[in-house]
């Protein structure tokens, strides 16, 4: 009997996943341990691994297409061996970004093990978000009608980008007049006539399908209203700030920290580390004193449980990543017993390979604090939105010179803004009052984060 393949749960936060590639073909003959195909979660590009060996039968959906999690992907079994198509087509992406809550993990049919993209395949990261092929199929061979879904696979997209290659314009030869690979690198041969503009046209408006929204902003500014489909990280996010902001009562206290100890250490061990490579960052500092402040002050090291407090033995501290659609924690675990140059060593290849969408689903789960830095941005102070299920998360604003007081005169200081917001129902005033004091202690007298 046939193994079916269904979407597994890639991540904490995914309901739908987007099927980026197929590694394999009808046909093809797998063994346990061959990649199966690359899919696109919230958070990651992942590759799904087969447990089963066999022949791949039947692929139940094309490259490109979102699936909701516990849907059937493909089907492995004995060559020629009869394959029923699946009676239920996966679930709509629209109607998983409009519940309210994240649908309950449907246990795959099969057992498949996801794996960190190898960085070597071409369409691991994909430019821009796919999007799911409509009902109707665009006519083999011939341009994609004006105002119609691109259909379009995410190498081929990437491609045609770097080529200047209007792909609207360029005939597709894959399933259903898919425009793939091939199509742009023979379109790049015999460039396509262009469309004829409009005579009263200002400029042309990006299409809302072609680039994720930030992308479709950073074209310039559009003449008419676009909108633009929602990445799977968009909705998650989202969905999740929602919740945050809406079952989290927050609340937030602000201290001012003396940088200036800590930007003299820095700047020493920089200098006398150069000759080997290494560059400490403040943030390298400021998630050494948040594990040391999370053992001093263990309270804080909590999660709200609808049986109760949880308190955590570890202390994982995340931190905020910026990327293409929207951002990621990377988690560094055990940071309270790991060096401030481990600590580096191990943020820079994270926030990396965050960038890459190559963070395998442990590498950014089970954080307990989280740290969100925007000073290198020349942000002095802001509030941050909690990343549930912590209790808490750091807001660290840029270093700032100014007139301080000291010794009865003033003089000029370097001064720091940290903003800790709080779930009150964990943490009370005084309990952050007395987290927030004990970063800053570690952070005025540096010397201590590296014992």
């Amino acid at each position: 009997m046939a193994q079916i393949i269904d979407m597994p749960k890639l991540s904490d936060t995914m309901t739908v996943g987007t099927l980026v590639k197929w590694l394999k073909k009808e046909g093809d003959s797998v063994k346990t341990g061959d990649m199966l195909a690359e899919v696109e979660t919230d958070k990651a590009t992942m590759e799904l691994e087969s447990f089963f060996d066999g022949t791949l039968l039947k692929q139940f959906v094309p490259a490109g297409s979102q699936v909701a999690i516990g849907a059937p992907l493909a089907a492995i079994g004995k060559p020629g061996e009869k394959v029923d198509v699946p009676a239920a087509p996966p679930t709509p992406p629209a109607a998983q970004a409009t519940a309210a809550k994240p649908a309950a993990p449907v246990a795959p049919a099969a057992t498949a093990a996801p794996v960190a993209a190898k960085p070597s395949s071409p369409a691991a990261a994909p430019a821009a978000t796919p999007v799911a092929p409509s009902v109707a199929s665009a006519k083999e061979g011939a341009p994609q009608p004006a105002g119609s879904r691109v259909r379009i696979s995410p190498l081929a997209r990437k491609l045609a980008e770097e080529k200047g290659i209007d792909y609207s314009r360029v005939a597709g030869s894959g399933p259903g007049g898919r425009i793939v690979r091939a199509d742009i690198l023979a379109a790049a041969k015999n460039p396509p006539a262009p469309a004829a503009a409009p005579a009263a046209a200002k400029s042309a408006v990006p299409k809302a399908d072609a680039w994720p929204w930030r992308s479709v902003l950073d074209k310039g500014p559009v003449q008419a209203e676009a909108t633009v489909p929602l990445s799977n990280m968009r909705s998650v996010i989202a969905r999740r700030l929602v919740e945050s902001k809406t079952t989290i009562p927050h609340f937030y206290l602000e201290i001012d920290v003396d940088a200036a100890p800590l930007s003299t250490l820095r700047n020493n061990l920089n200098a006398g580390l150069a000759k080997d490579g290494v560059r400490l960052s403040l943030n390298d500092f400021i998630l050494k004193a948040c594990a040391a402040a999370l053992r001093a002050v263990p309270a804080v090291n909590s999660s709200w449980d609808a049986a109760g407090i949880k308190a955590h033995g570890d202390a994982h501290v995340s931190f905020a990543v910026a990327i293409d659609d929207g951002l990621i924690t990377p988690v560094i675990k055990d940071t309270d017993k790991k060096s401030v140059m481990q600590i580096s060593a191990e943020a820079k290849d994270l926030g990396k390979r965050a960038k890459e969408k190559k963070l395998a689903p442990a590498e950014y789960t089970g954080g307990t604090f989280c740290v969100s830095n925007l000073g290198m941005m020349g942000i002095a102070r802001f509030s941050a939105i909690i990343n549930p299920p912590n209790s808490a998360i750091l807001a660290v604003g840029t270093t700032q010179q100014l007139p301080v007081v000291k010794d009865g005169a003033i003089v000029i200081g370097e001064r720091m803004a940290l903003t800790l917001s709080c779930d009150h129902r964990v943490v009370d005033g005084a309990l952050g009052a007395k987290f927030l004091n004990a970063i800053r202690d570690h952070l005025e007298n540096p010397s201590l984060l590296l014992l």
